[in-house]
Parts: C-alpha cells; sequence; structure tokens
C-alpha cells in the first residue's frame, strides 16, 4: 500500500475523453487502441487558419516542412451552449478548451455513476491542464464579443467554467506546466484529496487549438514530423507531431468509493513533479531531471521498480526528446532485475495532445487494466538505435498482448514532460477487474 495513502488511498472511479478521429466515449478510444490505428488527419478546414502559408513554411529559409496533418477534434466547433445554461454569444467568445473541458467532466462523471445535475453545492475540487492556444480576436478591440472576453479567454476558466457549471465550491485551479499540464493536475488534485481540501475532484487536461502557433514554432525549429506520423521510439521518427484532446478522471478516497458503490479503475499509489534546473536550454529535457523524478514517485509509491509492467512514456518522437527520455526509463525501470516493462506512447496514435498529453496517456492505461491487455505503439517495429536494446529489459509494445494479473494487481507508470523544463510522473495500480464496461 502507497506510504503516502495510509491504507486509503486515492483511486480513481471514472473517465471522460475527447479524442481525434471523432472518439468521445471510452469503448471508442479503446477499440482504437487495441486494433493500432492512427487517428490523424488533415487540417481542419472550418477554423480559418492560414492554410496557404502554413504548408508553405519550408520555403522560407531554415524553416522545415509543415505535413497537412495532426490529431484534431473533429468537434472542436461545435457545442451545445444551452445545455450548459450558456447563450450562444458567450458560447462563440469562450475558448473552445472551456467547452471541450464541460463537456468531457460531464461525461467523466456520469461514467463513474454520478449524476452531473445533483453535485450543485458540493465541495468538490477542479484540477484541469491547459494552454493559451491564441483563440478568437484581441482583448484590446472593439468586437461583438466584447465583454465576454475576460472569461472568454483566461486561462483559469478552464477549470472555472467546470466549477461553475457543475456548482462546485471546493478549489478550481488550471494548471499550466506547457506538456506536463495534465499530469501535474492530477498530482495537485489527488494531493488535496489527501489534504482534506476536498473530498473528491476532477482532475484532467484539455487542449484544442486556436491557432496553428505550435506548427510555426516547430518549423522555425525543424522540430515536426516530415512525413505527418508521429513515431514514439522509433528509428524512422523525424519529429513531433500536434494533436488535440481533452480528458478528465473522477478521484476520491477508496474508502468514499467504497462506501458509493463507486467502481475503483486505478489507485493513484504516487506522483511527483519536478524541474531540470538550469544548464541547457530551458526546451531541451533533461535525462537526469526525469531519472530522479521517477526514483522520487518509486520511493513513495510503496513498488519496485520491477512490478511495473507498462509504462505509458511521453515519447514525442523528436531526435532530441526520446533519446533521454529512453536513457531515464532504462536506468529505473530496465535494470536486469526488472521483469521488462512494456513501453509505449499514444501519441504514436493520435498526435503530440499538448497539455492533454498526460491525461490521455493515463486514460489508456486505465483502459488497459480494465481489458487486461496491453495495446500496441505504432511505428515501433525498428526501435531508435539511440539506447542499446539488448542492455535493458525494456521493450517497445508492438502488438496487442495479453497483461496478466500478479495476486490480482498491476502497475502502470504514466510520465509527462513540459517544455519549459516541469516533468511529472505517476505510478497507478490497477485491480483485475471481473468484467469491463469500458
Amino acid at each position: 500500500m502507497s506510504a503516502l495513502d495510509s491504507g486509503d488511498p486515492v483511486v480513481i472511479v471514472g473517465m471522460g475523453i475527447e479524442a481525434p478521429g471523432g472518439i468521445d466515449t471510452l469503448p471508442e478510444f479503446w477499440a482504437a487502441l487495441a486494433s493500432g490505428r492512427e487517428l490523424l488527419g488533415p487540417f481542419p478546414r472550418d477554423r480559418e487558419w492560414p492554410l496557404a502559408e502554413l504548408l508553405s513554411l519550408d520555403r522560407h529559409e531554415g524553416w522545415g516542412a509543415v505535413p497537412d496533418a495532426g490529431g484534431f477534434l473533429t468537434g472542436a466547433t461545435d457545442f451545445d451552449a444551452l445545455f450548459f445554461g450558456i447563450t450562444p454569444r458567450e458560447a462563440v467568445a469562450m475558448d473552445p478548451q472551456q467547452r471541450a473541458g464541460l463537456r468531457v467532466a460531464w461525461r467523466a462523471l456520469e461514467q463513474a455513476g454520478i449524476n452531473p445535475g445533483a453535485v450543485d453545492g458540493d465541495s468538490a475540487g477542479c484540477w484541469m491542464g491547459a494552454s493559451v492556444m491564441e483563440y478568437g480576436p484581441r482583448v484590446a478591440s472593439v468586437n461583438e464579443y466584447s465583454g465576454y472576453r475576460a472569461t472568454g479567454t483566461a486561462l483559469g476558466a478552464v477549470a472555472g467554467r467546470i466549477s461553475h457549471g457543475l456548482g462546485l465550491t471546493g478549489p478550481s485551479v488550471t494548471v499550466d506546466t506547457a506538456c506536463a499540464s495534465a499530469l501535474t493536475a492530477v498530482h495537485q488534485a489527488a494531493a488535496a484529496i489527501r489534504a482534506g481540501e476536498c473530498e473528491w475532484a476532477l482532475a484532467g487536461g484539455v487542449c484544442v487549438m486556436g491557432s496553428p502557433g505550435a506548427f510555426y514554432e516547430f518549423s522555425k525549429n525543424n522540430a515536426l514530423a516530415a512525413d505527418g506520423h508521429c513515431r514514439s521510439y522509433s528509428a524512422d521518427a523525424t519529429g513531433t507531431l500536434w494533436g488535440e484532446g481533452a480528458g478528465v478522471v473522477v478521484l476520491e478516497r477508496e474508502s468514499r468509493a467504497r462506501a458509493l458503490g463507486h467502481r475503483v479503475y486505478g489507485r493513484l499509489l504516487g506522483s511527483r513533479v519536478n524541474h531540470n534546473g538550469k544548464g541547457a536550454p530551458i526546451a531541451v529535457p533533461s535525462a537526469a531531471a526525469q531519472e530522479r523524478l521517477i526514483r522520487d514517485t518509486l520511493a513513495v509509491s510503496g513498488i519496485s521498480a520491477g512490478q511495473v509492467g507498462l509504462i505509458e512514456g511521453h515519447g514525442t518522437g523528436t531526435p532530441v526528446g526520446d533519446p533521454l527520455e529512453l536513457t531515464a526509463l532504462a536506468a529505473t525501470y530496465g535494470l536486469p532485475s526488472a521483469a521488462g516493462a512494456r513501453l509505449g506512447s499514444v501519441k504514436s496514435n493520435a498526435g503530440h495532445a499538448q497539455a492533454a498529453s498526460g491525461i490521455l496517456g493515463l486514460i489508456k492505461v486505465l483502459l488497459a487494466g480494465a481489458h487486461g491487455q496491453i495495446p500496441p505503439t505504432l511505428h515501433a517495429d525498428r526501435p531508435t538505435a539511440d539506447i542499446d536494446w539488448a542492455e535493458t529489459t525494456l521493450r517497445l509494445a508492438t502488438e496487442l498482448e495479453p497483461w496478466p494479473a500478479v495476486d490480482g494487481m498491476r502497475y502502470a507508470a504514466v510520465s509527462s514532460f513540459g517544455v519549459a523544463g516541469t516533468n511529472a510522473h505517476a505510478l497507478v495500480s490497477l485491480p483485475e477487474l471481473e468484467e469491463s464496461d469500458v
């Protein structure tokens, strides 16, 4: 049992998701993962993006090509405003990350068997990872949405809108640690429950690109996947591919879950967040910091590295990031004494969902535990040669395979690393379920 929780761990009792490829249910997401399906598509044509300029950025000296591809939410422009008590005019002024967050939080509660309409007044918390995505016109201008832009563009309103819409009165915090945001949000929510700040909480992350700015930045840095595929840990990787997504989990103490009859999908054994510190440029990952983080998380989790059967890595597919991450993983989970964990990344299916990437990875792990199977990571048939695979027990998950429980339990790790130097890591235990409805 976790040293953090004194016999009453924080558990996950519900999940909600939106992923590329038109996915908005857990069975759809699992079916895509289990079948090894890629969820990428061309740039959306309904967002008024300057596609002609975007797709010709490599004409500028020193810029890389931008493929007409990404992991985009097909329903990003849709929103039932009146359902959530929001006027259509205010809804248009809202960052679509607020809209997606509301939808997915509602679904997570329903999936947990909680009536979203009955939590009004609960002192529950809400932590959401999100980053600024440049949605809509400038606030310092006269336009038809003036008056709604303060709440429409405020990053704090991503979590605040969920708390307001559901009537939750506990802490409400939007977390921005770049690509580590969602997993950091889960870490903070669990810490608040342990500290008694709230009895239960919603936690997760969301990314909907209001502009294609991330493609411009990585084109200039020559860090985009040239072929339009995110090849995590592959010898053929040329860069990352941006995506979108939203995910929310419902957290509470296990004693509360048992008392209320909630199904436990996973126990959060331990999580930690750290920073790279000085040295390399701020956007360059640190293998040393990641190794420290993993060791610190294992120390508070109550389990050993050798018990971990599945690692959901960050796996951006960049020539710099993946080798550094693999170095840290090999030094911790890949030792000869370990049984041999399977490693993968949901980014190979759906692209890099930025602030939401960690929650998509966590939900992938929870579904894998519920089904007792490890889904494949795509494009992993030729692993990168940047580490010596003969010297580590780590293996890429290249096909759907059984994941046996040991004494009724499976153990998994999830990693997320942010471009500003923040790193997050979590360890979860997944109880063997008699049947799965997810």
